[in-house]
């Protein structure tokens, strides 16, 4: 169980001192409120949250553990039909599979080399906000929040005055897993699993660590959303409850936890 645990370490070990799910995620209270900070009485961690689809991922150094344990759940998810103007996958399938592939799509992240956390956020707000919930004084605040996101990371990454990552830095986070909160016909709450890597530089040795967050979607607009409405629901579902344990796939612990893995769509 040593072995366990390790793996499913929370992003905080091993990486700068700025957590990486709460860099490059918006919670949901955020996406609503412009603020990334969580509302009183809850937990920033058990927060609903939103991503953004890119193509970053930390696969080529994830490590196969020596005494694999083949999943017991697995997903084939679907890619979204069309891709909008802000380079994200849209348009999924009205299904579950649909919804759960639109909320790890979106998770999937990635900042540097051109690519700030105030692109990747603001990419986040315009492509799955939906236009019901959408603010043009809350997506300012949500920029100006990332903008100063971007200085910090710099200035953690490459010493005081950066003012941009160091060449080769980066930071990626990866949806690996999921497990079912509720689901219906037109919503759809779930934790997810992903892993997360950072680099502080060109020389600098790659870190990495899972993180969990409950992620929601709603079938609004002729497409899955995140709403204001269901992102309430799914973080009063999560409130006092004890969250699944984190751990890679391959791992017994992830069977043990309720994960489902994730295969890449074809």
């Amino acid at each position: 169980m040593a072995r366990s645990r390790g793996a499913g370490r929370s992003l905080g070990t091993g990486i700068a001192g700025l957590a990486l799910g709460a860099v490059l995620v918006l919670t949901g209270y955020a996406i609503f409120s412009g603020d990334d900070s969580a509302p009183a009485g809850s937990a920033k961690g058990a927060s609903p949250s939103a991503g953004v689809s890119g193509e970053a991922s930390p696969e080529p150094t994830y490590t196969v553990p020596k005494d694999w344990t083949e999943p017991q759940r697995w997903a084939a998810l679907p890619r979204g039909q069309r891709t909008d103007e802000r380079g994200s996958q849209i348009a999924f399938p009205h299904t579950f599979e649909g919804a759960v592939a639109m909320m790890a799509a979106s998770n999937n992240v990635s900042v540097g080399e051109g690519r700030t956390s105030a692109d990747e956020q603001l990419r986040i707000y315009d492509s799955y906000v939906s236009q019901r919930d959408y603010s043009a004084v809350n997506r300012e605040r949500v920029k100006q929040d990332a903008q100063k996101t971007d200085k910090e990371m710099a200035q953690e990454m490459g010493g005081p005055g950066q003012k941009s990552l160091p060449a080769g830095a980066y930071m990626r986070l990866s949806t690996v897993g999921f497990k079912v909160l509720k689901k219906s016909d037109d919503e759809v709450s779930v934790w997810l699993l992903s892993r997360g890597v950072q680099r502080n530089g060109e020389t600098a040795r790659e870190s990495g660590g899972y993180s969990r967050r409950v992620v929601v979607a709603q079938w609004v607009e002729g497409d899955w959303k995140m709403t204001a409405a269901a992102s309430s629901r799914a973080l009063e579902d999560v409130r006092g409850k004890a969250e699944p344990t984190m751990a890679a796939p391959g791992d017994a612990v992830f069977n043990e936890a309720g994960w489902t893995a994730i295969r890449a769509a074809s």
